[in-house]
């Protein structure tokens, strides 16, 4: 679970939040979120929900039984994948890259300038 944090947090921009307690870690861009995390350890299985394209959704959804609709997320945007199943680490890496592009290119030109000035990039 920790290098899935790490990796969130690694992202530009990316900065996370406690609003919905102590037990869930929310990574978000410019204010927005791109992934939520599961930290209760007491209550198993493990979870990160991402953004995705509603095509791509499904497909994995298909593919992996540890893929689900987001849960209490907008099911056509969101999948909350479990850890621990199907799934490894390396696997999830593209989810989080899939999920984070697509925050921040529903920026704004102006926050996606600021950002990458701000990151030199």
């Amino acid at each position: 679970m920790n290098s899935i944090v790490s990796y969130c947090l690694a992202k530009k921009a990316a900065k996370e939040d406690y609003p919905f307690g102590a037990d869930t870690l929310v990574a978000k861009i410019e204010g927005k979120m791109f992934a939520l995390i599961s930290l209760n350890k007491d209550k198993e299985p493990l979870s990160i929900s991402l953004k995705c394209d509603p095509l791509i959704a499904v497909n994995l959804r298909e593919q992996h039984q540890a893929v689900v609709p987001g849960y209490h997320l907008n099911k056509k945007h969101w999948n909350t994948v479990y850890l621990g199943q199907d799934l490894r680490v390396e696997d999830i890496r593209p989810m989080i890259d899939h999920s984070y592009d697509l925050v921040f290119k529903g920026l704004t030109k102006k926050q996606r300038e600021s950002i990458q000035c701000r990151l030199g990039n």
